[in-house]
């Protein structure tokens, strides 16, 4: 492998940018990573990665680190959140990894970080730099961090995250925008939910007005959920996690399920959890900056793919990198926003309008929902066009639209 000289600074060593470094270095691109916090920590207890980003992982070689703090899943289950009744469900022959051609982890973030940590190197990660200034000139851009120090680099990568100081700098102000959902987030150890079915599967439990999404983590069973509600509205504040209050996540949902009742009382409530999401960008790069992941397109949790559209974009980005070579960056660019724009902005769409058909009130389209759902041929195609994609086998598109599931 040739080594090419670029000096590429990563803003943020979350998933994004530690996959877009390890990507890198598979072309033979060294980096250096740049993370505002004293510890490497992700917000969020868990994180669920699908095939089309888990894929990337096994063919670099980290199936093994994985399988040892993951949980595989083999099963997606719609529910009634009222009755528990099955209202869809993939599972069985063909397999998941059958037929998509790569795992379904629930992972908890700390071990999934450990894991890509470890495999880019700690020598390469630089904690406790808070980025507060981007200069650019001809051939470098200047960073400047709270910590008073400076460095140069010729490329910038801003993988930030959801709130990315790097796209604020480049748009100028902060463009979040409120979905009108919130949610309270929890983890729940195994021998606190007998009542569970289906415990092995990542599951939606749905009703009118809002829906709980929870899979199993690390090995030991536990579960990790997410329940949504669509309140308040307008958010409140100019936090995007509030203070909660336990008993809060009953006021929807006390009348469901037993199991969803158990599961989102089995640990204190504390924090509630706005659910932003970021409007699509006409240009991903300023200059010799450009940006990846959650501070290019960040989403709303409904399709669980938010981490696995930043390892999309960091492969394909580490891929037009070195196919253009150290002198043409901005072909690299170009390149790698024509082939994510199109999918990312289709992914942005489903994401939003999913909540919008999982919380239809009782009624003639709530029916028209479950029957759709009921049918795996139709469950199938509406799941394919995210969970079979390879980032790498694609046409540059751009092409806008979606489906809600």
């Amino acid at each position: 492998m040739n080594k090419i000289d670029l000096r590429i600074a990563i803003v943020g060593a979350g998933i994004g940018g530690l996959t877009l470094a390890l990507a890198l270095r598979e072309h033979g691109i060294d980096v250096q990573l740049y993370e505002q916090t004293d510890e490497l920590r992700e917000v969020g207890a868990a994180v669920a990665l699908s095939a089309n980003a888990t894929r990337f992982y096994e063919r670099m070689g980290l199936r093994s680190d994985f399988a040892a703090v993951c949980a595989e899943i083999p099963a997606l289950i719609y529910r009634d959140g009222r009755s528990g009744e099955v209202i869809g469900h993939h599972r069985g022959d063909p397999s998941y990894r059958q037929q998509f051609g790569g795992s379904y982890w629930g992972i908890h973030r700390a071990d999934l970080q450990a894991v890509l940590s470890k495999a880019v190197g700690l020598e390469r990660i630089h904690l406790g730099h808070r980025l507060i200034d981007l200069v650019q000139s001809p051939d470098r851009v200047s960073l400047s961090f709270a910590n008073g120090k400076h460095i140069e680099a010729d490329l910038v990568i801003g993988a930030d995250g959801a709130r990315s100081i790097t796209r604020r700098w480049m748009l100028g102000y902060d463009d979040a925008l409120y979905s009108g959902c919130s949610g309270f987030r929890g983890v729940v150890p195994a021998e606190r939910m007998d009542l569970l079915p289906d415990p092995e599967a990542i599951q939606f439990w749905i009703g009118p007005q809002g829906h709980l999404l929870h899979y199993p983590i690390g090995d030991q069973g536990d579960q990790n959920f997410l329940l949504v509600e669509r309140h308040p509205s307008p958010w409140p504040s100019r936090e995007w996690v509030t203070p909660g209050s336990e008993g809060e996540q009953l006021r929807l949902f006390g009348d469901w399920h037993p199991a969803v009742v158990q599961m989102i009382t089995a640990t204190p409530i504390s924090q509630r959890w706005g659910l932003f999401h970021r409007p699509p960008l006409g240009r991903w790069s300023r200059g010799r900056v450009t940006l990846i992941g959650d501070a290019a397109h960040a989403l709303v949790p409904h399709h669980g793919q938010g981490a696995n559209q930043s390892i999309e974009d960091a492969v394909v980005l580490a891929a037009q990198l070195a196919k253009a070579g150290p002198g043409r960056w901005r072909e690299a660019q170009a390149a790698y926003e024509r082939l994510r724009r199109g999918r990312t902005r289709k992914v942005q769409y489903a994401s939003i309008s999913t909540a919008d058909v999982l919380h239809l009130p009782d009624g003639p389209e709530a029916q028209a929902r479950n029957a759709r759902l009921s049918a795996r041929e139709s469950l199938l195609h509406h799941l394919d066009w995210i969970h079979d994609f390879d980032a790498l086998e694609q046409e540059p598109t751009d092409r806008q639209g979606g489906t809600w599931l």
